[in-house]
């Protein structure tokens, strides 16, 4: 918490840059006249005026031709506008609007999960894990029991109203819902089974998806045109519906009536899924980016334009990916990497891209905006605010800064400026130091010889800014000094970096750092990613060079897990 009293008594310069930097920042942008949000990169948003743009914090586009809009208050109060195609706005009439309508219904319900069809047909979910639906109901895709057009946002009742739902999904004509106990719900167009309940006849009411499904915990669902896919706990992915152009990897391109497991995915654990119209792509819990299905606009990314019958492994040559994009809507892909590149590829405006290009955009919903034919959102964005330079933001600024410090490390023989006032109003242990002696004559050099220069950096920098960025490696350091100096909040931070930086070389070392530092959860995840690749695992240095008891340990907790079961 900022305490801006105690921060002009013990640093005025640096408070005063700070409020020049933000006054700036305010002027420029009334110069400008217009709040700068995410959202503007969809041109239905040229509707809106600067004030309601400000007021957005969540928002959907959706519709055959991106023509309908769906955006969330920072009040939890709900608007639609656009064509209505399909009573698809929910408004209760089939009125086209380009003035946004409240849709009272939804209002204060905190929507967290979004999905829509090509009728286009609305689903969604909220905190609370209620579904409603509404619009195009031809093939009873609202899961009421009719095929009657669904004009205004109607719960969905029927097997959910005991269960709390934390994911939707769509295809062109059908749903899917996941409950928080990972069982997988589906309802709507059957011609291809793409509901997975065996048989080809729509479904009109919510049913769950069991077979092969029944005894596996589900994490993650997604709906290509008239496929679906699921990715269960422990990696594995199942496939289902219409498979024409191999969009559910099995190798052939027989339809299934009921989920059938993607075996050619065997010995890697996927942590995402997403569906194009007809074709998929996976990530894996080591950052490795699998596709296949339908190829004709190069949306595989293979170098061709060839269907894929089976899960190919692409950007082989990129560094880590953490994020995948697709929308069974368009022929378009893009994934994001661990230094924050983001590449698209396939239907790209028009031209057929058929290997991952490196963009100049920041996040994977830039590409669909500018480059996804239509131009719809791929999921429900989160939006952020980039109209005035907060002090935080400021502050930031400042950090090693010659200019406005009053005080430096030295460590490794290299300088850290920073303000002794930032430092004990942010973090206990300086607090503490500072304590005895803050009205005498202290050092301005103090000399840290316990860690290396980048994690002390990279500490004193969360310090200015909330954020880390390090390697894993350096996180482990980064760890061990947040543990040293009770920072309950960067050691979270520490984990989350560690997780995304994994692989199967440095598990065992990472496994070893969160037992020593008491780290659970970080333990718990490198536990069970070694489990996932116990083979690969124990044939490295970092396994055989693991202390005695600590591998006592692992391998009575996996044989315990099953690991070792034939």
């Amino acid at each position: 918490m900022w305490l801006p009293g105690s921060l002009e008594r013990w640093c005025p310069t640096l408070l005063a840059r700070c409020q020049q930097q933000c006054q700036l920042t305010y002027r420029n942008c009334l110069k400008r006249n217009t709040v700068m949000v995410d959202v503007g990169k969809w041109s239905i948003f040229t509707l809106l005026s600067p004030q309601e743009i400000a007021s957005i914090r969540k928002a959907c586009v959706f519709g055959t031709s991106a023509n309908e809009a769906l955006y969330i208050t920072q009040n939890n109060e709900v608007f639609v506008f656009g064509l209505n195609c399909s009573n698809c706005l929910g408004t209760g009439d089939n009125q086209s609007t380009i003035v946004p309508k409240k849709l009272e219904a939804l209002c204060g319900k905190k929507i967290s999960s979004l999905g829509y069809g090509s009728g286009p047909h609305i689903v969604l979910s909220t905190e609370d894990g209620e579904v409603y639906a509404w619009g195009h109901n031809g093939y009873s895709q609202l899961g009421n029991g009719t095929t009657n057009q669904g004009i205004t946002p109607i719960q969905v009742c029927t097997n959910l109203l005991v269960k709390k739902v934390i994911q939707v999904a769509c295809g062109s004509h059908h749903s899917m819902a996941l409950s928080s106990d990972g069982d997988v719900y589906a309802w709507g167009y059957n011609n291809c089974g793409q509901v997975g309940s065996g048989s080809t006849a729509n479904q009109p009411t919510p049913r769950k998806v069991s077979n092969c499904l029944q005894t596996k915990m589900v994490v993650g669902i997604a709906c290509g045109q008239t496929s679906s896919m699921a990715v269960v706990e422990n990696g594995e992915v199942y496939g289902w519906g219409y498979n024409g152009n191999g969009q559910l990897g099995l190798g052939n391109n027989s339809n299934q009536l009921t989920p059938y497991r993607v075996t050619a995915l065997q010995g890697v654990c996927v942590l995402q899924i997403a569906c194009g119209s007809a074709h998929t792509l996976a990530l894996t819990d080591e950052g490795l980016l699998y596709s296949w299905g339908a190829n004709t606009y190069g949306q595989l990314g293979t170098g061709n334009k060839n269907n894929q019958l089976s899960p190919t492994h692409i950007m082989m040559e990129k560094e880590r990916v953490v994020e995948i994009a697709a929308c069974h809507s368009a022929h378009t892909s893009a994934a994001k990497t661990q230094s924050g590149q983001i590449y698209m590829w396939g239907q790209c405006r028009g031209q057929s891209v058929i290997i991952p290009h490196l963009t100049h955009f920041t996040c994977t919903d830039d590409v669909f905006a500018c480059f996804a034919t239509p131009a719809v959102m791929w999921r429900l964005l989160s939006v952020e605010h980039e109209d005035s330079l907060t002090v935080a933001e400021s502050l930031k600024k400042e950090f090693d800064s010659t200019e406005t410090s009053d005080l430096k490390f030295r460590v490794d023989g290299k300088y850290i400026h920073v303000h002794k006032a930032v430092l004990k109003i942010r973090c206990e242990h300086f607090r503490s130091m500072f304590q005895s002696y803050w009205n005498e004559d202290m050092k301005e050099v103090i000399e840290i010889d316990q860690f290396s220069y980048p994690v002390y950096r990279a500490f004193l920098e969360y310090l200015y800014t909330d954020s880390v960025d390090l390697p894993p490696e350096d996180a482990i350091g980064l760890l061990d000094l947040a543990t040293s100096y009770c920072e309950n909040r960067l050691k979270k931070l520490c984990q989350h970096i560690i997780k995304r930086g994994i692989t199967v070389e440095n598990a065992f070392s990472l496994l070893s750092a969160a037992v020593r530092y008491d780290a659970e959860d970080l333990e718990e995840f490198c536990f069970k990613f070694c489990v996932n690749h116990l083979t690969e695992v124990t044939q490295t240095a970092a396994f055989w060079q693991m202390d005695g008891p600590l591998l006592k340990e692992f391998i009575a907790k996996a044989s315990k897990c099953g690991a070792f079961k034939n």
